[in-house]
């Protein structure tokens, strides 16, 4: 995969600061945008427009984890969501990253895994009260307002960011 590999003439330090600053943006969309946005049942979160920068540069698969690692804390979210949310992210970025000659496919990997990890932990976390029976409808809609807010971010700004970005002359990732 070679996600942290070096080319040669590439600086570490550079890659680094990308991933920080891709991290920085995430948390800082995450906590700008209205709280019910980016951390309720019902989430349009932002930040994940960002989840298409895989397809542009490799450093944004670390930032994008520590990211959503950070907003989720900062936050406020529950041990697990914390957890899960960034690991879910984490996949996303990484097959975005695998699927980037594939745009479209790419901006579906935060829709496939926040709403089949992200959407359980909203259910599990904020909305099922302890000792009560699971409510199989009430699980399938938080799976599925999680992955029709990923669809809507991803799709309606995450691709135009990315195919923006793609257009500056030069690469202003490398």
């Amino acid at each position: 995969m070679g996600y942290f590999k070096l080319k040669p003439g590439e600086s570490l330090a550079r890659k680094l600061a990308r991933s920080g600053i891709i991290a920085a943006m995430y948390v800082v969309l995450c906590l700008i945008t209205p709280f019910t946005l980016s951390f309720g049942p019902l989430q349009f979160r932002i930040a994940e427009a960002l989840m298409l920068l895989p397809l542009l540069t490799v450093d944004a698969v670390p930032g994008l984890f520590i990211g959503c690692f950070m907003a989720n804390l900062l936050g406020g979210g529950v041990w697990f969501d914390v957890v899960l949310g960034s690991i879910a992210t984490l996949l996303a970025a990484v097959f975005a990253y695998e699927w980037r000659e594939k745009p479209l496919l790419s901006a579906f990997s935060p829709v496939l895994f926040n709403g089949l990890i992200v959407g359980p932990v909203v259910y599990f976390a904020y909305v099922h009260a302890p000792g009560t029976p699971i409510s199989a409808s009430t699980l399938l809609f938080n799976i599925g307002t999680v992955a029709l807010g990923e669809l809507g971010v991803c799709y309606l700004l995450g691709l135009p960011l990315y195919y923006g970005l793609n257009r500056l002359p030069g690469n202003i990732f490398e």
